[in-house]
């Protein structure tokens, strides 16, 4: 069942996505001094990783990074089906994301936690530096994942209307943002393997 088109043209964006807006300026920055933190370590380094720390593995984390951007598509079309008026597809689309983060988060748990039976936060610089930036990632991928329970349960039990509009656009823009910074952390966490 479609309702009628909830966007009509505005001259600004609706505050909620400015704040929305905000609060990813901030995370990205976040992401920027992590980032900036490990090659920093690195250059000073004589030998990174450390000895007896084994190289990052590629493959896995290339193809779970991947699946975590193929998201976007999704959630993209749930924005615009949602500015259509179009509940049930918007409500679809969020659900085949979600179900596509989620995978993604549980794969990155188990890789985390064999990386955390190879090396430890604590032995050396490089660990500190490399389970802080994918600790701070997964976090954030737990968020967005939330976000789309809220959003499916607010739009699901309540139905479209502006302001859970404006919510549906916040959390698709904030998984565009959250999958560029997963390029990011997964280049900048292979960076010793490429």
């Amino acid at each position: 069942m479609s309702t009628a088109p909830l966007s009509a043209r505005r001259r600004a964006q609706p505050n909620g996505w400015w704040g929305m807006v905000l609060f990813l300026c901030a995370e990205v920055t976040l992401f920027g001094t992590l980032a900036a933190t490990y090659f920093y370590l690195e250059f000073d380094a004589t030998r990174w990783p450390p000895p007896g720390v084994p190289r990052p593995s590629v493959v896995l984390p290339l193809i779970a990074t991947a699946g975590l951007l193929a998201t976007s598509v999704p959630m993209a079309l749930a924005a615009r089906a949602a500015v259509r008026g179009r509940r049930e597809r918007a409500l679809a689309l969020i659900a085949i994301a979600l179900l596509l983060q989620s995978a993604y988060l549980a794969g990155q748990i188990l890789l985390f936690a064999h990386d955390l039976n190879q090396f430890s936060p604590q032995g050396s610089a490089y660990g500190s530096a490399y389970f802080t930036l994918l600790a701070t990632h997964h976090a954030h991928v737990l968020l967005g994942i939330l976000l789309d329970l809220w959003v499916l349960w607010k739009v699901g039990t309540g139905g479209l209307n502006r302001y859970r509009l404006v919510g549906v656009r916040a959390v698709a823009l904030y998984w565009h943002v959250v999958n560029a910074v997963a390029v990011v952390v997964v280049l900048t966490q292979l960076s010793p393997s490429l």
